[in-house]
């Protein structure tokens, strides 16, 4: 190298590459955040298949049987947490879309975009929200599920207390993880 000729300098680094760079981190999330979604509205069908009237639970004592009010409550709950979980995907593939539209005209930049950052942020933030509405009332729902099926927690009856006591346990600690990380995110 001459002495003409100055290294590149890696130091500087433009918001067009910072932009594109993360656009591309962001449509990754995002694609993430549907497929997620789409697996827990599998899981919200299935409970809404489980809301037979009249069902009688695996405890022997027919007192223990779920009564109408549980499967009306299991219905609501299964539909409150579809509409979270189709809210925050249609708000991810509504960002996706823009940012697709926004799009270089080179195929080759498939994933970058000149976009408002803050703007696909609070999207996404906005997405984020939605799916862990969607998890709570998905939970509420499952407690319901497990009542119908194992007998009514105020039976006392030990498997439907160890399943709810398993499900709050381990569906709350992963949305404290999640919610922790997608708040250091957005504020980052």
């Amino acid at each position: 190298m001459s002495m003409d000729e100055s290294p590149k300098d890696y130091s500087r680094v433009t918001s067009t590459s910072i932009t594109e760079t993360t656009t591309s981190v962001h449509v990754t999330a995002l694609d993430g955040l549907v497929n997620v979604n789409s697996l827990f509205t599998i899981a919200v069908f299935v409970g809404l298949s489980l809301t037979t009237p009249n069902q009688r639970s695996l405890e022997p004592n027919s007192a223990c049987d779920a009564g109408i009010d549980v499967a009306r409550k299991l219905l609501v709950f299964e539909v409150v947490s579809f509409s979270f979980f189709l809210f925050s995907s249609l708000v991810a593939q509504g960002l996706k879309l823009a940012i697709n539209l926004l799009n270089s005209k080179d195929v080759d930049e498939a994933f970058r975009a000149h976009i408002n950052l803050k703007v696909l942020r609070l999207g996404m933030m906005g997405s984020a929200i939605g799916s862990v509405m969607g998890c709570l009332f998905l939970m509420l729902s499952m407690v319901n599920v497990i009542q119908i099926r194992l007998g009514m927690l105020s039976c006392g009856s030990k498997s439907a207390v160890h399943a709810v006591a398993a499900l709050l346990v381990l569906v709350s600690s992963a949305l404290i993880v999640y919610i922790s990380t997608a708040i250091y995110a957005f504020l980052h």
